[in-house]
C-alpha cells in the first residue's frame, strides 16, 4: 500500500537565461569536439547567464511561474528555500533577496547548501515545516549559475555546466493521494574532495593567488564522480521507492538529475526502469545542478509526458558527496 502524502507541490516554474551556447564554441579554444562532448557526456547545448541575469532575478521568474500555476500571491509565502551554491553574493543569502524581489513580507527566508541536491533538501525541509505546523505554503526553489565557477578553460568540467533555476510551491496534500510519498536524503562527506571549489572559502580565502592558480573554480575526478552517482543514486531509487510502497514498475517516469547521459542510462538500467520511461534533456541544457530536475519536469509536462496522477521517481546526486530521491504521485 502506497504512503499517504502530508504535502504536495501545487505549482511549478523554471526559468533559463536567453543565452545558448552551443558545443562548437568550445571548439575554437579547446582541445576538444562536439562529437567528443556528446558521446561522452550527451550534452549538444546549454544555456549561460550574461552579467546582468542574476540567480536571484532567475529565481524570481522561476517563482512568479510557479506561484502563478499555484494561483497565489507573495504574501501568502510563510517560507523561502532555496537551494543553491552560487548566491549572488556570500551575505546575505539568496533566499532574502529573492524575497525582496517577489514583495514576500511575511515569509522567512534562508538558503540550503547541498549541491546537486539542493531542491530535494529544499523539498524535505518544506515537508518538515508543513508538518510540523510552522508553515502551511512554501516556496521550495533550486537554482544555480554554474557559468560563474566553472573553469572555461579545463575540457574536463567546461563542457557540463549550464545556468537555471526551477521554483515549486509546496502546501498540504489535499486528499485526493496526490503529493509527496518519500523523500530520502544521503551524504558522505569522506568522498568531498572528489568534486569541490577548493579556494574563496575561510580556509582559503580570496586572495592573487588563489586567482592566478584558479582555485574558485569547480575541481572534479571524473571517474571517481560518475561511479559513485550511480551506484548511490540507484540505492537512493530502492529506498525512495520503499518508503512510498511502490514498485518501479509502477512509476510512469524517473525524472533524474540531467548530468551526464551515461550517468543516467546506468541509473535507469540499475533501478529497472526503461529509457522509454526516463525524461532526458540533458543535451538541451547540461548540468544545471540544484535546477536540473525541476527544468525536466517542466519541458515532460509541456510534453504530456507529466499528467495529473503520474507516479514520478525523481533522483538526483552531487558534491559533498549529497544525494536524494523522491517519488511523487502528481
Amino acid at each position: 500500500m502506497s504512503a499517504t502524502p502530508i504535502v504536495a507541490i501545487t505549482g511549478l516554474g523554471t526559468a533559463v537565461p536567453a543565452r545558448v551556447m552551443t558545443n562548437a564554441e568550445f571548439e575554437k579554444y579547446l582541445d576538444t569536439s562536439d562529437q567528443w562532448i556528446q558521446e561522452r557526456t550527451g550534452i549538444r547545448e546549454r544555456r549561460i547567464a550574461g552579467p546582468d541575469e542574476t540567480l536571484s532575478g532567475l529565481c524570481r521568474d522561476a517563482s512568479l511561474r510557479a506561484m502563478a500555476r499555484a494561483g497565489i500571491s507573495a504574501e501568502e509565502l510563510d517560507v523561502i528555500v532555496l537551494g543553491t551554491i552560487t548566491p549572488d553574493r556570500r551575505l546575505p543569502s539568496t533566499a532574502c533577496e529573492l524575497q525582496a524581489l517577489l514583495g514576500a513580507r511575511r515569509a522567512s527566508a534562508f538558503d540550503v547548501v547541498a549541491a546537486c541536491p539542493g531542491w530535494i533538501y529544499a523539498l524535505a525541509v518544506a515537508e518538515g515545516l508543513i508538518a510540523s505546523k510552522q508553515a502551511r505554503t512554501v516556496l521550495a526553489i533550486g537554482a544555480e549559475k554554474l557559468s560563474t565557477v566553472t573553469d572555461w578553460n579545463d575540457r574536463g568540467t567546461a563542457v557540463l555546466f549550464g545556468d537555471g533555476a526551477g521554483a515549486c510551491i509546496v502546501q498540504p496534500a489535499r486528499g485526493d493521494g496526490r503529493g509527496i510519498l518519500s523523500i530520502v536524503l544521503g551524504a558522505d562527506g569522506r568522498l568531498a574532495d572528489l568534486l569541490y571549489i577548493p579556494g574563496g572559502g575561510s580556509t582559503d580565502p580570496v586572495s592573487h593567488e588563489v586567482v592566478d592558480e584558479r582555485r574558485q573554480y569547480i575541481k572534479m575526478a571524473g571517474r571517481e564522480v560518475f561511479k559513485a552517482a550511480v551506484h548511490t543514486m540507484v540505492k537512493a531509487c530502492d529506498q525512495a521507492l520503499a518508503k512510498a510502497g511502490v514498485t518501479a514498475e509502477a512509476v510512469d517516469l524517473l525524472v533524474p538529475h540531467q548530468a551526464n547521459l551515461r550517468i543516467i542510462e546506468a541509473t535507469a538500467k540499475h533501478a529497472k526502469v526503461p529509457m522509454s520511461k526516463v525524461m532526458v534533456n540533458v543535451d538541451r541544457y547540461g548540468n544545471t545542478s540544484a535546477a536540473s530536475i525541476q527544468i525536466a519536469i517542466d519541458q515532460a509536462i509541456t510534453e504530456d509526458r507529466i499528467r495529473p496522477g503520474s507516479l514520478l521517481l525523481l533522483v538526483t546526486f552531487g558534491a559533498g558527496f549529497t544525494w536524494g530521491a523522491a517519488v511523487v504521485r502528481w
